[in-house]
Formats: C-alpha cells, structure tokens, sequence
C-alpha cells in the first residue's frame, strides 16, 4: 500500500487518481433522471440497463435492484428489461419544499457494482393558490397621500417554479391599484392608492383581490378586502431598522426571548401610541414556534426549535399606532438557528448475504454500509470502525460515509459458526454522539474435516454361538462438519479370499451396526480382524479408517466325553476284573473324559451316581480313579455296577455318564493280570504324582511372570489396544492348561480341559483335542 505525505503536493493528485482506480469496480456512474408527480405507477422514468451498458439477458442472474432503504417505495427496477420505474404516486409537495431530489442506490451483483441514480421530481399544477384568511380588512384615513401602499396578505401556492404564483389582479375600482412586490423568493401583493379617499364621499370599499398561477390552465384563488375609510392620521410608526438579524442554537429552552424591536411614532396621544403583532406569514410554522409581546415588541420562542427542520425564519412584525384610523409600519427580523449535536448518526446496512461460506477468501464482500447524520458541520462529520475482535474490516467507499464490509483473513465454521459484528459510527460533536449496530454473519460449512473414530484399533468381545443375522458389534465415527459433510456411511473393507471372515459380516452403512451372517465357534476361531472405512456425504467426500479386532469369547457348548470306559459298540460302557484277595485302596480302574471347553467349562468333576455297595468302591472326584473301600468277604457279590456322571462347571452343566461293571474273581485266575496291572497302577501312581508337582510348578511360574507383565505394561503406559498373546503350554495331568492375553488394561486368562494322566494337546488344535493312549490294548497286551 502507497503512503501519501501532505507535504509532496504533487503526490495528491496521483493518490486522488489511485483511490478512484480503487473503488471502480464498485460504482460506474451517476444517472440523472426527472420525472413529473403524480404520474401514474409504471410509468417508466429511464433505462438504467442502457444507460449502465448492462446486458439485459443477465440482469436477472445479477440481481439488478434498488438498495433497500434508499427511497425504495416510490420505484423499482424492472429485472427483464432494466427500466427504472414508478411504484407509487409521488406526491412533490409532501415530500420536498424547493427543488426535489430523489437519490437512489442501485446494486448489480456477479461482480458487485454500486451506483447512483438521482430522479429529480418535478412539479406540476395540481394546487391552486390560496389566502391563509378569505377576507381582509383596512382601515384608511381620509388624506391618505396617493400611492399609498397597504399590504395584503400573500396567498400560497405549494406547487414551484412556474407553476407558483404569478400575479395578483384587483377588482375594477376609482381608488387602488394593486402592485406586487418581489421580496426575497416571495411575491408580496400591495394595494397602492392612486387617488385621495373622501369619507365624506364613501365611507367604505369593497375590493377583490385574485391570486393567479403560472400553470396551464392557471389556478386562482379570491380574497375579499374591505377598506374603512377613517379621519387623518398622518405619521405611521417607524422601526429603528428594516431588518433584524438574529442567531440563536435549536436547544434553547420554551420562553426565551429572541429579539426585541422597536418602532417610534411622532403623533401624540392615541395616534402615537404603538402596539405590535406578527404580519401575516407566508409560513404557518411561524405562529407555531414564536409570540410576539403587543406593548414591548419582545419576541419569545414558543416551541422547541430543530435545525434539520427549519434553518432560517423570516418574521414580518407590524407596529401599528392607535390613531383613527391606525398607521403601521413594518420590518422583518431573520432568525437564523445554530444547529447543536442533538442526533445520533444512523447506520444503513444492506446485507448482500449474511451467510458466507468458510473458504471464502480475504477480502469478500458480504455487506455495503451507510452512515448519515442530520447534523452538519462537525456535527454531521462520521467516524466508523468495528468494535469488536473478528476476521472482518470496513473499507471506505470513494463517496463519503459509504463502507464495504469485507474479510480480512480465512474462516473455520468448527472454531466459529456464528460472528456478532459491532459495527460503531461516532460524529465530532462536543460532547460526541454514537450509533453501534450488531450484524450477525453465519458461516457456512465446507468438508473439510474427515470423519474421526474415537479409538483406533477398537476392541470387542463376542461370546461364540451368536445368533446368526442379529447385531454382535457397532462403531461410530464423528465428524466436526454439519449436515451432508457429516453424514457418515460405513461399509467393511473385504479382502475377498476364501478364509475372509468379514465374507460373513454385514454392516448398517447408516449406524454401523454390524451383524454376523453365521454363528461364530470359539472351538474353530478364537480371533480375527478387519477393517471399517467411514466416509462423509460431502461433494468431495472425505473418509477414515479403523482396525477392528474381535475376540471370541468361550461359552459352554461342549458336554464332556468319555474316553474311557469304551464299548466295542462305542457306548461309555466297560467291564474290570479284579481278585476278590485285593486290599482297600486297590486302583479298580480310572474313568477318562475330556471337554472341548475351556477354563470353568472345561473343568470336569466325576461323581458316583449309582453303586451296588457304596462301602466297596470309592470314587476321587477330581481324578476319576475307582479304588476299593476295604477288602472284599465271601458275602460280598460276585459282579458290581458303578454309574459315574462327568460333569463340568459351567454355569449351565453339561455331563455324561459311564458305566463300570466290576467282576470279583478268584486269584488264580487273575493272577498274572493282577500283577500286571498292580505294577501298571503303581507305575500311573508315581507318575500321578510326578505330573502333579510339574503342572503346579508350572502354573505358579506362569502366574509370577503374568504379573510382571502386567506391572512392566503399566508403567510404560502403552495405548496399543493390540491383544498381546503370551506362549500356549500344555500340562499333562488333572490341572488345566491356560492362555494368557492382555487387552488395554485388562488382562485374560483362557483355561483349557482337564486331561488325564498321559493325555496330549495335539499343538495347532483349535478344538482342544485330547490323544489318549488306548488303555484296553495295553491290558490285552499285558495279558499276553
């Protein structure tokens, strides 16, 4: 920006030319029209798309119209063919008292442009003249000197120019003339005395005096006058001076006393004795505003004065003394007002738009402002700014105390939706006067933020066995825009391979609920990941991503199984024989079952449910070995039936059921296999307690290390919501195996089956299948 010094004189008109340069764009020209009153509404006044040079075809597109406020309700642009045209009857006379003149702000948009367009409206003779009173009265002293003038009251006429007053014509008559004097703008009608009255002849005329205007045809108004002819009386008082010039300020109190004239007369007595009163007016605001003091010639302020109303006040005061009959002699006294700051300035705004989009870039126009102060001098001089802290600047217009309201630097409609601009006009008035207009400007929203979820990756938990087709899981995103920007639709990323999980996911792309197409099996898949993509309705949408990991959650599905006992024809059913000379505590035989579970519904308990003779056998519920109470006696039975239930504990049990026929024969027949199967049982019995010490050393290990895990995890205070998994061990023995995983600040312990004594976990199985050996061919090759 170029800065001007005052002292480089040549420099001013080069920065004139450069601020001219500057607002071009704003306004072309100024347009001159005239228009008659009282012309009929359409009449058209002129052509502002010819005159401006705009094309007619685009005045609708550029919202071609008269600025609201700026004398809007007496014409209007015709949009199709830019005439400017009459809205309204226009009525001269109400609304202008000299010459009249209309101006007009006219705003083409795309790109903005502002003119002026002044109308001027002329008058026509629509008012006929007329007399303040219809009749007047004078009363003349005989020996009146020839050429006498005695003023009538002036008629008026509201129209101007030549349509005003003309001339004054009299009755036909022996005694006067009328003759019409030029005062100031006002023409003044005398009745001049062109020979000596006789009372004695004629005591009283009558004459009619006609008030003609200028217009065609002309108009008229009548005033009849009366003339009392009176003895002599031959001085007329007369003023110290013609004219009274006086000033006072609009803010003087009701009572103050204007000015004082006064008017002496030669004559004694009654002839010389002088009384004063205002002459009839040519304005009736006159009466209303002053009085006139009879006897002391004081002129007093009647009603409160305004300058912006009447600057000047012209009073014609009569002194007339009491002579028979009565002189009079006149003078005028100008009063001129002295305008105070008595008005505030006002502020005009025409808001183009008071929605602005938020990429809109500095220095967009979204409103023109006015000011004006019916005040003058430093009074009426304005000074704008805004108030308050926002992206907005007024920029002054090339034409005075017009502003363009502008931005000053980009928006964001997510930091600031709604601006309150206090826009603040002061005059130079001692003390000063203030105007402060608020203008609310709405920003509107671009798509410029993507939608956001409030995790990434987002962590769910789903118990197997889901209902197929119902809703397992939801994710929701955000977005900071407003309406369609933040109108999010969801759908899944799919890899398309055969093994692709999400193949069985469905997702609402309103809601983002996501429901599973089939029943998930913790047994089968214990995980598994995907991807949702989040996208905005915006005219260029904008979109996100989040990793979702599921972990399937064991429920028990899973009754147990029986291993051992077998049947050939695969029934839980098996038959042990043993020698009646066995003492208590000898190991009949040991059931075996497994549970696909894991954890509490993995864990089995077995449980007698019948018995031929509960003193003889004993079952360890948590083992499943079948051992002798106490020896057996030649009462006792020869064959025994023992129905043992596997339970788990889940919250709802699942359990299975085994049979074991025990026969009680004679020593030498079992012998060889008693033996074998005693050495057998003492072997399982230490190794029982062998894999016993291994399993709870190793879960207590484990234990002490998940802990330091966790504490060591919490003290880096990772964010990573990754499942961490820790190394899959597999225990042989009654105890379970387990799987450790920790998930933000939780952590997850998988507990699997319980196994028997030799039993595997075959590595990879998803089902927690269990190898057992086969203990019936073990014994039939013992037994050979």
């Amino acid at each position: 920006m170029a800065t001007w010094s005052r002292s480089n004189d040549h420099s001013w008109p080069v920065f004139l030319l450069h601020l001219l340069l500057i607002f071009a764009k704003q306004t072309e020209a100024e347009l001159r029209y005239s228009v008659p009153e009282e012309v009929k509404e359409g009449t058209v006044v002129g052509n502002i798309a010819k005159d401006l040079g705009l094309e007619k075809a685009h005045l609708t597109d550029r919202r071609l119209r008269i600025v609201s406020g700026s004398e809007n309700t007496f014409f209007s642009v015709n949009t199709n063919n830019g005439a400017l045209q009459v809205r309204r009857k226009i009525d001269r006379e109400e609304l202008c008292h000299g010459a009249c003149l209309m101006e007009l702000k006219i705003i083409v948009e795309s790109p903005l442009e502002m003119h002026h367009v002044v109308v001027e409206v002329t008058d026509v003779n629509d008012h006929s003249p007329s007399f303040l009173d219809k009749q007047q009265h004078f009363e003349i002293a005989e020996h009146t000197a020839v050429e006498t003038r005695f003023q009538l009251q002036a008629a008026t006429d509201p129209d101007v120019g030549g349509n005003s007053i003309r001339t004054y014509t009299l009755s036909s008559n022996d005694y006067f003339d009328i003759d019409v004097s030029q005062s100031d703008e006002d023409k003044i009608p005398f009745l001049v005395l062109k020979k000596p009255l006789d009372r004695e002849k004629r005591k009283k005329l009558l004459l009619l005096v006609t008030a003609i205007d200028g217009g065609k045809p002309p108009r008229s108004a009548t005033l009849n006058v009366s003339v009392t002819v009176l003895d002599i009386n031959d001085n007329r008082p007369s003023f110290s001076q013609d004219v009274y010039q006086v000033q006072i300020y609009e803010n003087v109190s009701v009572g103050t006393v204007v000015a004082q004239v006064s008017a002496t007369d030669p004559d004694e007595g009654n002839n010389g004795e002088i009384q004063y009163i205002i002459a009839k007016a040519l304005q009736p605001k006159i009466y209303e505003t002053f009085e006139m003091n009879s006897l002391t010639g004081e002129i007093k302020l009647k009603a409160l004065l305004d300058f912006e109303e009447f600057e000047i006040y012209k009073i014609d005061i009569e002194a007339s003394d009491k002579g028979t009959p009565p002189l009079t002699g006149r003078c005028r006294v100008v009063v001129k007002i002295k305008d105070v700051n008595d008005n505030s300035p006002k502020i005009d705004v025409t808001s183009l738009s008071n929605t602005i989009s938020e990429d809109s870039k500095p220095g967009t126009t979204i409103s023109l402002i006015s000011v004006n102060d019916e005040d003058s001098g430093l009074n009426g001089k304005i000074i704008s700014r805004i108030l308050n802290d926002v992206p907005f600047e007024l920029k002054p217009s090339y034409k005075e105390n017009m502003y363009s309201l502008v931005t000053k630097e980009h928006l964001d409609r997510e930091k600031v939706s709604l601006y309150e601009i206090l826009i603040q006009a002061s005059d130079c008035g001692n003390p000063p006067l203030s105007t402060v207009k608020t203008l609310s400007v709405q920003v509107s929203d671009v798509n410029d933020n993507s939608p956001r979820f409030e995790k990434s990756p987002l962590q769910f938990y789903l118990p197997e066995n889901n209902a197929a087709g119902a809703t397992v899981l939801s994710v929701s995103a955000t977005d900071i825009d407003m309406n369609e920007n933040a109108a999010i639709s969801y759908h899944i990323v799919r890899e398309g391979s055969r093994d692709d999980v999400t193949a069985f996911l469905n997702i609402n792309s309103e809601n983002g609920q996501i429901a599973a197409l089939k029943s998930f099996d913790f047994e089968t898949l214990k995980t598994f990941q995907f991807q949702v993509v989040a996208t905005d309705s915006g005219t260029l949408s904008l979109s996100s991503n989040v990793t979702v990991n599921v972990f399937i959650l064991d429920q028990n599905d899973n009754a147990p199984v029986i291993l051992y006992p077998l049947s050939s024809n695969g029934s839980a059913e098996g038959v042990e024989e043993i020698p009646r000379n066995v003492n208590a505590g000898h190991l009949v035989t040991k059931v075996r079952a497994y549970d696909a579970d894991i954890g509490y519904n993995g864990w089995l308990l077995f449980s007698l449910q019948e018995v031929t003779d509960h003193s003889l056998f004993g079952l360890d519920r948590y083992t499943g070995q079948i051992r002798t109470l106490r020896s057996f006696t030649e009462t006792d039975e020869a064959e025994h039936k023992l129905v043992i239930m596997v339970k788990d504990n889940g919250n709802v049990s699942l359990s299975a059921t085994a049979t074991v026929v025990v026969k009680v024969v004679e020593p030498k027949e079992a012998f060889a296999a008693s033996d074998v199967k005693s050495a057998a049982n003492d072997d399982e019995g230490n190794y029982v307690t062998f894999y016993l010490m291994i399993t709870l050393g190793a879960v207590s290990i484990l234990f002490i290390i998940s802990i330091i895990v966790l504490i060591a995890m919490q003290c880096s205070k990772s964010t990573d919501y990754t499942s961490k998994y820790l190394q899959e061990t597999n225990y042989d023995g009654t105890l379970c195996h387990s799987i450790q995983y920790r998930s933000g600040d939780k952590r997850y312990m998988l507990v699997g089956p319980r196994m028997s004594i030799g039993s595997t976990i075959v590595p990879g199985s998803h089902a927690n299948t269990l190898v057992l050996p086969d203990r019936r061919r073990t014994s039939e090759e013992e037994r050979m």
